[in-house]
């Protein structure tokens, strides 16, 4: 038995991807997945117009290459190994340096804002047009606490105590620009009037300007300057146009135009005073350093000639000879041109590692030229011990003027250089905003994402419905748990027309199948009413027993209907509603309560005083009676046995109508005395677990169960295969 629960439960196993039938089911469900992308789009599109705009102020700045050695020209050796000269001005760019001070500058630690009614009053604010309105919009619904357009306020100073940085305050206009503030729990701080500068317990507080009528509310904010720095430094965008190009664009984005361009202004023009300040304390270092240099030079120079001249007087007057001259000079460049690669030493030892290429070429040199300086120094051992020392006294001499003219000339060069320095940045385009397109929302994309979102979430609750819910769609399903198939009803909308009508006028409903003959729904009972005749062939009597697994299926809508299509095919038919807790088919039927099931089980009241005539020829009804405390005792009795022996004695067909067999006893003790079971499930909403389990609980008391009526079969792309053949009915012409 469980082997067989198991096979006949698990009757989809194919989990191959059916894109067909993917979009079948979404086409099935084109009404909910209209409804909820309706929705967020509709939402989307109210989000994109009643959003604040934010626009976005940019800037361009220019970086030259920069001036190093102690020359002050432009290097132009390659760095292959350096770092961008861009990735380091865009970090003086954002580093708290220059956005610290631009808070400081611009105040931007303030945050002075009207309160506005939530979600829509900022977009009503923005509506406002002072020529036809005037300066300030008038309130709605008499809301005079917030603002509704043309308010302004200016705040020139704002000091509070450490507790309240960061907190809201609250600001509330009076007349004749009087004011006061009042924290959260709108306990009043202080008060004061516009231009004045008011102080009380720590704070204090003096406003330029206030643009608003009485009672006007303010959302006042002291933040600390870093943490206003730190959220510049996220908000601030800068990035280098292409590689090595030295053009760097800035942006930033704010609701407020203006306030976002005279930021940016600020950043760029702090950030070139920074360079030129860097620059001119640079050239103000290596003149310092040359100035250092001149008199220790100048010393020397002046203790070489004091040499050479007592060594002449001395030697009375000796002269070198030409060839003593030539070496001499040669001596004398070559010194000249150590002392400057000496130089760039130092500045290199400052801008490179000791292994990096420049270095490196620079060390090549020098040693080049001591090496040639030795050469001639060889030569030099070679003359005539005067001409020897006297030519050492005068290239000491000539050595030290060369490199303190050198030093003299650099030193003048620098201090011109300090003084018209002018930084290796500049700005190339000031702040700019847009004002007439606000950067967001972009409200196409905006829209295009809420489309996304909606389908997404339709998909969503498509596939939480079909995993969590799975009532069947097809009769294969109901037939692969071993129960056959008799019909499957269309979803008749006039039965549901009826069906309302029926809760509107408390109960008065009609049959469908007198109101509409010709609906799909009734010819679906013709097509029942051919089969049970052979199915009851071999039935031990004529009772036909319908239940179902769950309520609200439309069992009582096959029994009726069936019943009535039988009764017009000339037969006798006596429906019987058997469910004396709930039923409700003499409301069908149109008549009024009487005695019924219930009484005649009760009392033994013979068949003819419990029997009603319908408006249908040949259809007889016996509803539920009385309400009983006891009905699965009544169905036991042996009176409900005689009744239907009686019954068989009138009547060509008897159709009784049970309660669900999952609810209650009631179907099993009805079915034991039927001759045929029929189990009417409904379309998507009887589960195969429930259909399952009804059949289970049939077997073990001992009922089997002959078939099975698919109810409510509503025509979609999912099941488009049984719209015709053996179950369906969608094909089948309707008379005019």
């Amino acid at each position: 038995m469980t082997a067989l629960t198991r096979s006949s439960l698990e009757y989809d196993t194919d989990s191959r991807i059916d894109l067909a039938g993917i979009m079948r089911t979404a086409f099935d469900h084109k009404g909910l997945i209209a409804a909820i992308t309706g929705c967020f789009v509709a939402l989307g599109i109210a989000y994109a117009v009643v959003a604040t705009p934010i626009y976005e102020a940019t800037a361009m700045i220019q970086i030259e290459p920069k001036k190093t050695g102690i020359t002050g020209v432009p290097e132009v050796v390659p760095r292959p190994d350096s770092v961008s000269q861009a990735v380091t001005e865009i970090s003086l760019l954002k580093s708290r340096a220059v956005l610290g001070k631009t808070v400081q500058n611009l105040k931007l630690y303030i945050t002075a804002k009207p309160k506005y009614l939530p979600l829509l009053g900022g977009y009503l604010a923005r509506q406002h047009d002072p020529e036809t309105d005037g300066d300030l919009a008038t309130p709605l619904l008499g809301l005079t606490s917030y603002a509704w357009g043309g308010e302004k306020i200016e705040v020139f100073q704002l000091d509070v105590p450490p507790a309240y940085l960061g907190e809201k305050l609250t600001l509330v206009t009076g007349a004749d620009g009087a004011y006061h503030i009042q924290d959260d729990e709108q306990a009043v701080i202080l008060r004061g009037k516009v231009g004045q500068a008011v102080a009380s317990r720590g704070f204090k507080v003096q406003i330029s300007e206030l643009v608003a009528r009485p009672d006007t509310e303010f959302v006042l904010v002291r933040n600390r300057s870093q943490t206003t720095a730190l959220d510049y430094q996220d908000r601030l965008k800068v990035g280098e146009a292409g590689k090595d190009s030295g053009i760097i664009y800035l942006s930033l984005e704010d609701p407020d135009a203006q306030k976002a361009n005279d930021v940016l202004d600020e950043i760029s023009s702090l950030y070139v005073r920074q360079n030129v300040e860097r620059s001119s304390a640079e050239a103000a270092q290596r003149l310092e350093f040359l100035r250092s240099q001149l008199p220790l030079v100048r010393k020397e120079l002046e203790k070489a000639e004091a040499a050479l001249n007592d060594y002449q007087t001395s030697a009375k007057s000796v002269d070198i000879s030409i060839e003593t001259e030539s070496v001499l000079e040669q001596i004398v460049d070559i010194e000249k041109l150590l002392s400057e690669h000496n130089l760039k030493r130092v500045e290199y030892n400052r801008l490179y590692t000791r292994e990096h290429p420049i270095y490196q070429t620079l060390m090549t040199k020098i040693g080049q030229l001591q090496a040639q300086k030795d050469q001639l120094l060889k030569k030099v051992d070679a003359l005539p011990e005067t001409q020897q020392e006297l030519l050492r006294l005068k290239r000491d001499m000539e050595v030290t003027t060369e490199t303190y003219t050198l030093l003299m000339n650099q030193a003048q060069e620098q201090d011109i250089l300090r003084a018209g320095t002018i930084g290796n940045v500049r700005i190339i385009d000031n702040a700019y905003t847009t004002t007439e397109k606000p950067a967001k929302p972009i409200r196409p994309l905006i829209v295009g994402i809420a489309l996304f979102l909606g389908l997404l979430v339709s998909a969503m609750v498509i596939l939480l419905r079909q995993a969590f819910y799975r009532g069947v769609e097809s009769p294969d399903v109901i037939e692969k748990l071993g129960i056959p198939v008799y019909a499957a009803t269309p979803f008749s909308s006039k039965q549901e027309q009826l069906h309302k009508a029926c809760k509107v006028h408390n109960g008065l409903a009609k049959l469908l199948s007198l109101s509409d003959p010709a609906d799909l729904a009734v010819e679906s009972m013709r097509s029942l009413r051919t089969s049970l005749k052979f199915a009851m062939l071999e039935a031990r009597n004529k009772v036909l027993m319908i239940t179902s697994p769950t309520p609200a299926v439309g069992k009582s809508f096959v029994s009726s209907n069936l019943a009535a299509v039988i009764a017009q095919s000339g037969q006798r038919v006596l429906l019987i509603d058997a469910d004396m807790r709930r039923g409700y088919l003499h409301k069908i039927f149109d008549l009024t309560p009487r005695h019924g099931l219930s009484d005649a089980l009760a009392s033994a009241m013979p068949l003819s005083e419990v029997v009603r005539h319908t408006a249908q020829k040949n259809l007889h009804f016996i509803s539920c009676g009385c309400n009983a405390p006891n009905p699965s005792e009544l169905l036991m009795h042996d009176n409900f046995a005689k009744l239907l022996k009686d019954a068989e004695n009138f009547y060509d067909f008897i159709i009784v109508d049970t309660p669900p067999v999952l609810a209650v006893t009631d179907a099993v003790l009805v079915a034991q005395q039927a001759g045929t079971s029929l189990l009417v499930t409904r379309f998507g909403m009887s589960t195969a677990a429930q259909i399952e389990a009804a059949k289970r609980r049939l077997m073990h008391n001992g009922v089997l169960l002959k078939g099975a009526i698919l109810n409510g079969v509503k025509r979609r792309a999912s099941n488009s295969a049984y719209d015709t053949g053996a179950y369906g009915y969608y094909s089948y012409p309707q008379k005019a």
